[in-house]
């Protein structure tokens, strides 16, 4: 009990000396500022032509300003029809056709010397083309959401109605609304009674409650649609190629608002308006707002993106109401062209950055950051000592030629390539295992690691990348797996239905699929008959069929045309996610960053996508664009972005930027938890102990640091609860950084800890055995902890403490025990 009480006091210490470290000051910025006078103003669509009587377009004017700014006049605009016989248009800056023609509409904003005028073209006025069910009906199924995941479109639907999700499959809902429930549904004689617009109208009762009004778009599309005679989707159907939104980006201030603008490309090369079609949602409400027709309201300070959604098509538009507004903004030393693009985005946003950590900060993290690992006193000494003003620089380029370097980077690599011995057998994770060091023990780059991975064939026990394949067993797992490792894409919704936060269509998953339908394994003897080896192998013939179609996918990669290859589909991947690919260059400075940085560009660091878009667009696109340039090198990657200034800042938040409670724009480092391994062998070190690892089959020699665990199957209820990797699933979220109360308990009280902390051979047992002096034990013991001396008055609170405790070597076991819990050993900041 004594020391256990002793422990927790001495734990209560360290943890006040640390908490400056961990928690950030509280600030408010004040966004007032006066209205900057209007200088010019622009409409926008410039080009807007309307097909069909039916047609709309809505304009939104911007106005520039005196400061710079960019702000929407499209409220305080007036409209007029300069040709009423073609065009109309009402306030709100609507266009509506009455003839075909050019049609002129003038704008005036501000007062009369400020005017703008667009030409609209209006054809097919006089068209009586029916509605398409698949282009105007099912978009506004989704808009009011009745195929929607929790509604119609949700596995087995409700009420006995079940709808695709977000209309991915037009065919199904056809069928679903006329003729399932005998055709009750819609009733052709008397649209106003059919069920499909009583019950979303709440004119018959309806679980969902009410979605749409009688005479609303919506109503009035369905009503057309059945008076039409209800026409079922047609081959000759315009398809919807992508989406444009306009603004793409804003910045605003509290309580503005902005109109958008959405427009359809088809197929046809016609365009439409569907800003008051299209599927509208806000990625935080706590920052903006948006209507359903497109009206965004900024309503706190930060950054959001409004996520567009439009029948398989998603895009965003970024909303920014900046944090303060800093005149004469300073200007920071910039290292290179990191800063210059993290700098700009501080001035967009308004936030100053915390000071450059110290030497000792940066050593620590330096460390743990390149190689996993944590310095030694004598190479703390050795940095503190060096004058050399260059010596950053120069610490983080040994660092990568270290052979900690390639055991750290090693297991990364293994996690995302899930190296499992479950999986491959034993020799398949060595074989595996031994490939993926020897990568980056030669700094093999990336984009031959890429084609080395996609394409190999032969014995999994001589050439290790094959085991991807025994991984990943089919074409669609392996497609899955491909795009996450390779391109950051989450293409699992998409096996059943059209993604539902992004373009990818079940078309687009079994065209990647069909990339590995060729690929095949078999059994080999050349190992003896119980060897049990593995041989990948491409087959001449081998098809990947739709599953609801069955029509036979070409292979295609994501967003591309099709790509074949005579002799091994797999090539004609390979070629192009590696030759210059951007796709794969984003991913992986992205998952770099974040594995550096604390938290990714696109977060989380694996799911990039057009609707989790980039705290920094023009950063991540630098960074991929660099990585290519020099050769798809991780260690000039990893260079460039821990030679950074924004990589050196402090973590400790200031009261101006610790406003950013994500840090989602870098203006300090932020702290992060030692991972398992880390964790693991930073006790060792700092206790002076080893462990003796062993696997189901076999053991590895003593002194094997957790770095250098070939798989998860190695046994460690240590590692297990401090989150490590299973390699079950291609995710980063596999490992989890989060604390649980079982880690608590595990350091405070687990007997790990204590056993190495009283261990006989031990550092401490050491230095007591050396007659060393309390002061220079407890210097050494915050060297192996905080990688720093203690303060003066650190120094002088630990030698008081030991030498009230019952013995010296009671107290020194309970300092070295509270310091292992701190949180400036458990956390890299």
């Amino acid at each position: 009990m004594t020391r256990l009480a002793k422990a927790a006091m001495w734990k209560l210490i360290s943890l006040g000396l640390v908490a400056s470290v961990l928690a950030p000051a509280i600030g408010r910025c004040d966004d007032a500022r006066p209205q900057p006078a209007l200088e010019s103003f622009a409409v926008a669509p410039a080009d807007p032509v309307l097909i069909g009587a039916r047609a709309t377009q809505r304009l939104v004017v911007t106005g520039r300003h005196a400061d710079g700014s960019e702000r929407d006049w499209t409220r305080q605009a007036k409209f007029e029809s300069l040709t009423p016989n073609v065009v109309t248009v009402d306030d709100a800056g609507i266009v509506r056709p009455v003839a075909d023609g050019e049609g002129t509409i003038r704008v005036l904003a501000a007062s009369a010397d400020k005017t703008a005028e667009v030409t609209v073209v209006v054809r097919d006025f006089a068209s009586q083309k029916p509605l398409s069910f698949a282009n105007h009906v099912v978009p506004l199924l989704t808009k009011v959401g009745c195929n929607l995941g929790a509604c119609h479109g949700a596995q087995h639907g409700k009420g006995g109605f079940k709808l695709s999700l977000f209309g991915g499959e037009p065919d199904v809902d056809f069928t679903a609304m006329l003729k399932e429930a005998e055709g009750r549904r819609v009733v052709m004689s008397s649209p106003e009674e059919s069920i499909v617009l009583l019950k979303p109208t709440l004119e018959a009762p309806h679980g969902g409650g009410k979605r749409i009004a009688v005479g609303s778009l919506t109503y009035d599309a369905i009503k057309t649609w059945i008076e039409q005679g209800g026409p079922p989707p047609a081959a000759t159907d315009s398809r919807v190629v992508r989406i444009e939104v306009l603004p793409r980006e804003r910045i605003m201030q509290h309580g503005d608002q902005q109109q958008m603008v959405i427009r359809a490309f088809y197929s046809n090369d016609t365009v439409e308006d569907i800003t008051s079609k299209a599927r509208l949602d806000t990625l935080n409400e706590g920052v903006a707002t948006v209507s359903a027709d497109g009206l965004i309201t900024a309503v706190n300070k930060g950054e959001t993106a409004i996520m567009v959604r439009y029948l398989g098509q998603a895009d965003v538009t970024r909303v920014t109401i900046p944090f303060a507004e800093i005149a004469n903004y300073p200007e920071p030393p910039k290292f290179n062209f990191v800063d210059e693009l993290v700098i700009a985005k501080w001035k967009k946003i308004g936030l100053l950055p915390s000071e450059l950590c110290s030497d000792v900060e940066f050593l620590r993290r330096a460390y743990l950051d390149a190689i996993g690992t944590m310095p030694k006193p004598a190479e703390i000494k050795a940095f503190l000592a060096d004058t050399d003003p260059d010596k950053r620089r120069k610490l983080v380029a040994s660092l990568l030629d270290r052979p900690e370097y390639v055991d750290w980077w090693t297991l990364k690599w293994a996690d995302i390539l899930r190296n499992n011995g479950n999986q491959t057998g034993d020799k398949g994770m060595w074989s595996f295992h031994n490939w993926i060091r020897a990568a980056f023990r030669e700094n093999r780059p990336l984009d031959q690691i890429v084609r080395q991975l996609i394409t190999a064939q032969g014995s999994t026990y001589t050439e290790g990348p094959t085991n991807y394949f025994r991984v990943a067993r089919n074409p669609q797992d392996l497609a899955e797996t491909t795009a996450a490792v390779f391109l950051g894409v989450r293409l699992q919704c998409a096996k059943c239905h059209q993604h539902p936060f992004e373009k990818w269509s079940q078309d687009d998953y079994y065209a990647l699929a069909a990339f590995f339908s060729r690929v095949s394994t078999k059994n080999s003897q050349e190992f003896g008959i119980f060897g049990g080896e593995t041989i990948v192998r491409v087959n001449p013939t081998g098809e990947v069929s739709h599953p609801k179609s069955g029509k036979v996918m070409k292979p295609t990669p994501l967003d591309s045309g099709p790509v074949d290859d005579p002799i091994d589909r797999r090539r004609g991947l390979a070629d192009w996610l590696a030759k210059d690919n951007i796709l794969l260059a984003r991913n992986v400075v992205n998952r770099y960053w974040g594995y550096l940085m604390g938290r990714g560009i696109v977060e989380a660091i694996d799911d990039l996508r057009a609707t989790n878009p980039p705290s920094n667009p023009e950063l991540l696109d630098a960074l991929a664009k660099d990585f290519i340039a020099n050769g798809y090198n991780l260690k000039h990657l990893v260079t460039t972005i821990m030679t950074s200034r924004v990589y050196q800042l402090s973590a400790v938040a200031t009261a101006q930027n610790a406003v950013d409670t994500d840090n989602r724009f870098f203006s300090h480092y932020t702290a992060k938890r030692l991972t398992a391994e880390q964790l693991l062998d930073a006790v060792n070190d700092a206790t002076g102990t080893t462990e003796k690892f062993q696997a189901q089959g076999y053991f590895l020699p003593a002194g094997y640091r957790a770095i250098q665990l070939p798989d998860q199957r190695v046994r460690s209820s240590f590692l297990d609860t401090f989150g490590r990797a299973q390699r079950q699933i291609a995710c980063e979220c596999e490992r989890t950084g989060d604390p649980n109360v079982a880690q608590a308990l595990n350091l405070m009280n687990g007997d790990l800890l204590n056993r190495k902390v009283a261990d006989a051979n031990g550092r401490l047992a050491k230095l007591i055995a050396a007659k060393k002096s309390n002061a220079e034990i407890i210097d050494e013991l915050c060297l192996v902890t905080f990688s720093r001396p203690p303060s003066p008055d650190e120094l002088k609170e630990f030698e008081s403490l030991v030498a009230a405790a019952p013995s010296p070597n009671d107290g020194l076991q309970d300092l070295l025990w509270a310091l292992l819990n701190a949180h400036e050993f458990v956390f890299n900041h």
